[in-house]
């Protein structure tokens, strides 16, 4: 059994057993409410500034992005998604590790892990992007419209047999030239556990023969610690994560761009090759994770990196 990875002072920090799989690419976290900050620091007049801000981004996106020429509408997401985290109170640090030759035009998958609806707006920040993403964020108030003006490619993971469209859909749309992005893990976690990269969306890559970014995504506090905030698990609303998000303050977005990758020809290699892509440094990597659903996480131990005591709650 493999450790997952805390960020120091978690506290009593306990994710309970996952629940049981419908099938094997809709897993689900035993991250919980349990696993997430929620300090509340930003005052009354705070918070109501930044919904209002919120309201005027988002109200205010569709009529820009109509009136923008089409040329120009890339940077005009960009400034929008920078401006809505602002208004969340989240910043953007963008890291750029990828080699010359890797910043080109064309088709890209990019990759990324999943912790909470602040992910796509921080990953439109870095450059404009199709995104698969659960079907009903079309539904959602306000961000529901932004999501088809950035040509959502919804997905209903409780479907299985949606599976070859959206690979079909995602492999016509890269090789067209254009950005698609998707969370391999299959679900959210809170940050400072994490999953698996589930291999089968890896195979519209593969199809169109385009290269791969992996992009390490992670929220840091004031302090430069883990946090997990932004995180948006367990029995979460929207309306619990907005609040949590706007009555923080300090937090920042950390998006790493990693060297890219080509497809191969075998979407299970192609997805270690981006899990081993997506860890941190070399101490980092000593305690990265794989956790399965039967497991039960505990915080020990101290230092800059902590690890959890993994403890068996049934058999496969």
């Amino acid at each position: 059994m493999m450790p997952a990875l805390l960020s120091p002072d978690t506290g009593s920090l306990s994710c309970p057993p996952a629940e049981a799989s419908a099938h094997a690419w809709m897993p689900h976290s035993p991250c919980g409410t349990s696993c997430v900050d929620s300090l509340a620091e930003a005052g009354t007049l705070r918070v109501a500034a930044r919904v209002l801000g919120i309201a005027g981004v988002l109200l205010s996106f569709p009529v820009a992005h109509v009136a923008t020429p089409r040329r120009r509408r890339a940077g005009l997401q960009r400034r929008y998604a920078r401006a809505l985290l602002a208004c969340c109170g989240i910043r953007v640090r963008i890291i750029d590790n990828r080699a010359p030759e890797d910043r080109v035009e064309g088709g890209i998958l990019n990759v990324a892990r999943h912790v909470g609806w602040t992910d796509i707006v921080a990953l439109t920040v870095v450059e404009p992007m199709g995104f698969v993403a659960r079907a009903d964020l079309v539904e959602w108030p306000m961000l529901g419209d932004v999501a088809k003006r950035v040509r959502v490619i919804p997905i209903e993971r409780e479907r299985l047999r949606q599976l070859p469209s959206v690979i079909e859909t995602m492999a016509a749309r890269l090789a067209a030239g254009d950005r698609v992005a998707f969370f391999p893990e299959g679900t959210t976690w809170c940050g400072r556990a994490r999953g698996t990269l589930r291999p089968a969306l890896f195979q519209a890559a593969i199809v169109a023969d385009t290269p791969v970014q992996p992009i390490r995504l992670r929220y840091l506090d004031r302090t430069g610690e883990l946090s997990t905030i932004p995180g948006f698990v367990g029995i979460d609303s929207l309306a619990d994560s907005f609040r949590r998000v706007l009555r923080s303050k300090g937090v920042v977005a950390e998006v790493t761009l990693q060297p890219q990758l080509l497809p191969g020809a075998d979407r299970h290699d192609l997805a270690r090759r981006c899990e081993q892509a997506l860890e941190g440094d070399t101490v980092t990597r000593a305690f990265s994770d794989v956790i399965h659903g039967t497991e039960h996480l505990e915080a020990i131990g101290t230092g800059a990196v902590r690890r959890a005591a993994v403890q068996r709650v049934a058999t496969d």
